[in-house]
């Protein structure tokens, strides 16, 4: 499943780095202060923007390696499933998607929950799961760098000393302020269809914010 919104890839040579902007987790204000700086943008092209981790290893990545012998390492955020999906909530109660098949305006918070997880999710709820965008073929996650996105200063850190500069940001796409209670019922079906994702985002807040792979 592609992930919507503005899921877009950064390659950075001298850092040997490539940094996948994954939806929510605070990486597109980070992709507008870098792009400048990269030097291969994937971000246009449906198909380079939505470029999930499975594509990334079975064309680009030998790609880079065949024609100019890069293997750079891959990093990401990661949010809290349940805050993950009370941000793409609040996302898609902006005004200027009220009457259309991707508002979530006219549902709950439970409501839109168990429809993002269900197994044909409606448009307003296919939001997908970050560790599936994040996973190979094989259905492994296989990054050198994981961030938490509740620890959003390690990764500033560790990109500024990666890339030997300042970063200055510039937040975007802040959504509405929207009430997301959950159901404790509704909150069980979500940990247990996205087991995963709150497995990986625990192990990366154990490891104090920066998971090495």
């Amino acid at each position: 499943m592609k992930i919507p919104g503005a899921t877009q890839v950064l390659i950075f040579v001298d850092a040997n780095l490539t940094f996948f902007a994954v939806p929510k987790t605070g990486s597109t204000a980070y992709h507008v202060s870098l792009r400048g700086r990269a030097d291969i943008v994937l971000a246009h092209k449906g198909y380079l923007k939505h470029m999930s981790a499975r594509a990334y290893e079975r064309h680009f990545a030998p790609w880079l390696d065949q024609a100019h012998g890069l293997r750079p390492a891959r990093a990401a955020v990661v949010r809290d499933p349940l805050d993950h999906l009370r941000s793409w909530y609040r996302y898609r109660h902006r005004p200027e998607r009220r009457g259309t098949p991707r508002s979530a305006a006219d549902v709950d918070f439970d409501s839109f929950v168990l429809a993002a997880i269900a197994d044909d999710p409606p448009r307003y709820a296919a939001v997908g799961s970050q560790y599936a965008f994040l996973a190979g073929d094989d259905g492994a996650v296989r990054f050198e760098h994981l961030f938490a996105y509740e620890k959003l200063g390690v990764f500033h850190r560790f990109m500024e000393e990666r890339l030997g500069r300042d970063i200055e940001l510039s937040w975007r796409n802040v959504s509405p302020t929207v009430d997301t209670p959950i159901s404790p019922d509704v909150e069980a079906r979500l940990r247990a269809a996205r087991a995963a994702d709150f497995d990986l985002h625990a192990r990366i807040m154990a490891a104090g914010g920066h998971l090495l792979g």
